[in-house]
């Protein structure tokens, strides 16, 4: 897992750790580390040393809709998991806001060509 900057981590605000995600998705935290094995779900390691997800990557007790699609496409351009979070919680102004916001108001569609467009 990447490590994030302290910048980085200052984006994202507000996190759970595996254990509070597990909780949140209803299931044994094991299965965690397959869901981000899949890139169905992203965690990196914070600055204080912990492993832990972003809360904005959950709408209740699901991850948010398009959210594998859009770290699969992220992956496939070469971004590691820490500059697959910044680039989500980054501000685009031709969005406008960030991607994760985009993405929690069902623009994925929108989200995914910007990051296809960061291969060419």
């Amino acid at each position: 897992m990447a490590q994030i900057d302290p910048l980085a981590d200052a984006l994202v605000g507000d996190w759970l750790t595996l254990a509070e995600a597990a909780n949140r998705l209803g299931i044994p935290p094991g299965r965690i580390r397959q869901l981000l094995r899949d890139h169905k779900l992203l965690a990196v390691q914070r600055p204080d040393g912990t492993m832990a997800v972003p809360t904005a990557f959950f709408d209740g007790s699901q991850v948010i809709k398009g959210l594998h699609g859009t770290l699969t496409v992220l992956f496939d351009c070469g971004f590691d998991e820490a500059e697959a979070v910044r680039w989500l919680f980054t501000v685009d102004d031709s969005l406008p806001g960030t991607p994760i916001q985009a993405m929690t108001e069902r623009r994925c569609t929108e989200v995914n060509r910007r990051a296809q467009a960061l291969a060419f």
